[in-house]
C-alpha cells in the first residue's frame, strides 16, 4: 500500500478512486544529499510529503548559527508553513541530509482537495493538531528540560535519529554544543 494511503488511512478510510484522485494533485520530486528543497527568502509553492530520505529544516541567524527546527524522514511533512500558507518569502531552509523523494502538494491543490472532499479536510485538520502539539512540546522541552534531559527524551522518542543523523545537527537541534552531545553519548 502507498504509504501517503496508510497515512491517510489512519484517520479516514479512503476507496482506491479516492486515493488515485488525491495523488493526481501531488507531483513527484527526488532531491540529492545536500541540495536543498528551500531556501530562505524564495516563495514556498509546496507542503512536501516524505517518501524516502531523510532532510532537515533550519534557521541561520545573522551570524550563520544554524539552529536545526525538524527534521524529515519517510511518512513525516516538511516545508516553511509560515512561506507556503501566506505566500511570503521563506525564513527558513530545507536541505537533504541523505537523497530523497517527496510529494509535492501545491496550496492551490490543498485548498482544492479540502473544499470537494471532507476526508482531507479532516485528514489536514488533523495533521495540523498534531503538529501543533509537537511543536508544543519541543518548546517546552527546550525551555524546561537540561541539556541532558532533551537529549534522553530524543533518544527515547527518535532513536532511528540518532544513528541516522551526524552528531553535530543533533547538537543543533537540542541546542547543546558538539562537544556536550559527545559527553551525553559517551554516558550511554
Amino acid at each position: 500500500m502507498h504509504i501517503l494511503r496508510q497515512q491517510i488511512q489512519e484517520i479516514t478510510p479512503l476507496s482506491d478512486s479516492e486515493f488515485d484522485y488525491i495523488l493526481s494533485h501531488f507531483t513527484n520530486k527526488k532531491i540529492k544529499k545536500h541540495q536543498f528543497l528551500i531556501q530562505e527568502n524564495d516563495l514556498v509553492p509546496n507542503d512536501y510529503f516524505v517518501l524516502s530520505g531523510f532532510l532537515k529544516s533550519y534557521y541561520l541567524n545573522q551570524e550563520g548559527k544554524e539552529y536545526i527546527m525538524q527534521f524529515g524522514t519517510q511518512n513525516w511533512w516538511i516545508t516553511d508553513y509560515n512561506s507556503y500558507f501566506n505566500q511570503i518569502p521563506a525564513t527558513i531552509n530545507v536541505d537533504c541530509i541523505e537523497d530523497a523523494e517527496v510529494l509535492c502538494l501545491s496550496l492551490i491543490n490543498r485548498e482544492k482537495l479540502c473544499s470537494e472532499m471532507h476526508k482531507m479536510e479532516h485528514f489536514f485538520r488533523k495533521k495540523s493538531n498534531a503538529g501543533y502539539v509537537a511543536l508544543q512540546q519541543r518548546l517546552l522541552t527546550l525551555l524546561n528540560n537540561n541539556p541532558r534531559e532533551r537529549y534522553e527524551k530524543l533518544v527515547k522518542q527518535y532513536p532511528v535519529l540518532i544513528q541516522k543523523v551526524p552528531k553535530a545537527l543533533i547538537a543543533s537541534y537540542l541546542g547543546v554544543s558538539r562537544e556536550t552531545l559527545s559527553r551525553f553519548s559517551l554516558k550511554k
